[in-house]
Formats: C-alpha cells, structure tokens, sequence
C-alpha cells in the first residue's frame, strides 16, 4: 500500500488556518494530524475543542487526532462527535488502556495507541491486536521540529514483529523529525503512516512536499 500522509496541524500558520487547510484539501494528504497538549502530560499546550471544532468544519480530510493530556479518555464523547476518524491515546497516559480502547470503538472511531520515545513496544502485546493504530513519537513529545531519535528505525521492526506475532492489523505511524533525510528510511523500515509538520509546512511548496513523501519508494 502506498504510504498515507498525515500532515500536523501544529506547525500550520495559524493566521492563515483557512488557506492552510484549503491547501491539505487540495493536497495528497490522506488525513490531517491533531495534536492536543495539555501542559501536564508534555510541557506545552495547543489548542482545544473550539479551534478542532472550527478545523472539523474545514477540513475534508480525515482527523486523526493525537491526545498528549492526562485522562484523555475524558474526551472520547467530544471528539466523536467532532466527526474524528481515529482517537489516538498515550498508554502512558491511560491507567485503564483496554478500557479506553473499547469506548473509543464503542464512540464509533478507530482506536490508536501512542508510546513516548523512551516505551518500549512489548507494552504493547497484550493491546495490540485491539488498536488500529500504533503511534511512535520519534522525539519526545510536546514541541516540533525537534531532532529525529534514531532508535525509532530499529523500533519500528520490533513493532512490525508484534504486531505480526499477535495477529494484528494496526497501523504503524511515525511522528517526529520527519524529513527528507528520515522519511525514505521510516517507510523502508515499515511505517504505514508519516506524520509532517515543520519540515512540510515550512517548504516552498508543501503539497508537492506532501507527493514527495506519500510517493517514497517502499
């Protein structure tokens, strides 16, 4: 399958939200990229539900959207009806993680996990053939245009063994100092999912930036 593009909504010019939003419409993003903070989880903070409402709205593409907070499960409610297509949540965020799963699904979105850089995957075999998703932060999370870790290649095999061993049929996404010089090896290791944000946002061009990574070579 070809690499799906989930451009990050952090790293758009807020100013001009309308057009940047025309722009991944227009574009071969495949979904766009959601990051909520909350300052406790991460040390930063975002945006909210009136800023996701007003995108909800916008946006043609499918919101894959990313909860970096405390009890995101919280949300679940909210963010369905928001019309969000996958809810993805940090395991080290939630204390009851199967249960969150299954009320995502129940709210009628697709369920994903994350795992800061420093988590290893086996804390996921006994969720991983529940999720349709498995997010990496390839930084750690809270702020963008960090440097790429570069354990997230060799992380990525150890997450595509899994997810093979379990039965699974979750995606692989990436979030992180995705760039020119990390993403043609991200997807050679087996990434399903490219999250961009600086890198793309701040190109000449950014729906050919977009084509240049959903047509990197397998």
């Amino acid at each position: 399958m070809e690499t799906l593009i989930s451009p990050s909504l952090l790293s758009a010019d807020f100013l001009r939200l309308e057009s940047e939003i025309d722009m991944i419409n227009r574009s071969e993003a495949d979904w766009l990229h959601l990051d909520v903070m909350d300052g406790v989880f991460v040390p930063n903070i975002s945006f909210g539900f009136p800023v996701m409402e007003a995108v909800s709205k916008q946006c043609k593409k499918p919101l894959d959207v990313h909860f970096m907070i405390v009890h995101p499960e919280h949300y679940i409610a909210q963010t369905a009806k928001l019309g969000a297509m996958m809810m993805c949540v940090h395991a080290e965020a939630c204390t009851h993680l199967h249960r969150t799963v299954q009320e995502i699904h129940s709210a009628g979105m697709r369920a994903g996990v994350a795992l800061n850089p420093a988590t290893p995957v086996v804390s996921l075999e006994d969720i991983v053939k529940d999720v349709d998703m498995v997010l990496l932060m390839s930084v750690n999370p809270g702020f963008g245009g960090q440097q790429f870790i570069e354990n997230t290649i060799e992380k990525i095999g150890r997450l595509r063994e899994l997810i093979h061993q379990k039965g699974s049929h979750a995606l692989i996404e990436v979030d992180g100092g995705v760039q020119e010089e990390t993403a043609p090896r991200l997807v050679k290791a087996g990434a399903d999912v490219l999250v961009s944000g600086s890198y793309l946002f701040r190109s000449a061009d950014p729906a050919a930036t977009i084509s240049k990574l959903k047509h990197l070579e397998r």
